[in-house]
């Protein structure tokens, strides 16, 4: 029995988030096209009959602006600290100078798998000289080019990571695919809605807080804030006559009806909580 941690380091949008749901097969983290998505760290368990493998998808590397950055950034350095391998994700057709800087910053103590992610999109020409300017780097111990969102070679990437894992009892049961709770996915599904349905900055300026989840006998009942930090930002989340905030009260239940598995009643409110992303408190009550 093999048993390890595996952290998932990258830029904003190197593809974490799609690659921890192309291992675990199922959507754990969520994903959009807009940088800095991923706020937490986000653990999937996947425990076969001869191994169990904890990855952690985390947020892509920054510099701090503010409070709520540092504490994303607290959340790469401590899937750093108990990892027993580093898989360093790279766009394929992003600048590979900038990535080779974050991975030389990180300072790794540990092995880490270089992934060239995006190589669909690539030319064989363009891939084969990623391949030798990520070979050629100290912290790199194996190099594999995949594409994460379309066609991932689950097995051949598995047995790559076996290599360097060592042998141990699980560290979790069986059953579980996260150590966290159905009330943070539910939150980060809400989370994702607003991502993909608002516009500009009211993705990076939103937290949301979950006030109630409630079993009932034939469905769930949630209550949900959602935290901007002006007022011209809640109109904007309501709408015209609510149709904003229908629109992503509507798609976020889907999917949240679709990971429960169980029918939802769920209720969104819009709060104006100022400078929310600076405020140590705040950070704490939104899960950060």
């Amino acid at each position: 029995m093999k048993s390890g941690f595996i952290s998932i380091f990258g830029k904003p949008n190197a593809g974490k988030s799609t690659l921890l749901n192309a291992l675990m097969g199922e959507k754990l983290a969520i994903t959009s096209p807009k940088v800095q998505t991923t706020r937490h760290r986000i653990k999937g368990i996947l425990t076969e009959k001869n191994y169990q493998l904890v990855f952690s998808d985390t947020p892509g590397i920054i510099k701090p602006k503010y409070k709520l950055h540092e504490k994303m950034m607290d959340a790469v350095k401590n899937a750093m600290e108990d990892a027993d391998l580093a898989l360093l994700l790279v766009d394929v057709k992003e600048d590979w100078n900038e990535a080779d800087a974050i991975f030389t910053a990180l300072n790794l103590k540990l092995p880490a798998i270089v992934l060239l992610n995006k190589i669909d999109l690539a030319t064989p020409e363009k891939i084969e000289e990623a391949t030798k300017f990520f070979d050629a780097r100290p912290y790199c111990k194996k190099l594999m080019p995949i594409t994460a969102l379309t066609g991932l070679s689950k097995k051949k990437l598995i047995n790559a990571i076996l290599e360097f894992i060592p042998e141990g009892e699980p560290f979790f049961d069986g059953d579980d695919i996260s150590d966290l709770n159905t009330k943070f996915f539910v939150s980060e599904i809400i989370r994702e809605k607003i991502y993909e349905l608002a516009q500009e900055e009211i993705p990076y300026h939103s937290a949301v807080l979950i006030r109630e989840y409630k079993e009932k006998e034939t469905l769930v009942k949630i209550t949900a804030d959602i935290i901007v930090h002006r007022e011209t930002q809640k109109v904007i989340l309501i709408g015209e006559k609510g149709s904003m905030i229908k629109k992503i009260g509507t798609a976020a239940r889907k999917d949240i009806e679709k990971f429960i598995g169980q029918k939802v009643f769920l209720e969104l409110f819009v709060k104006v909580k100022p400078k929310w992303r600076e405020n140590e408190l705040q950070l704490k009550e939104y899960g950060y």
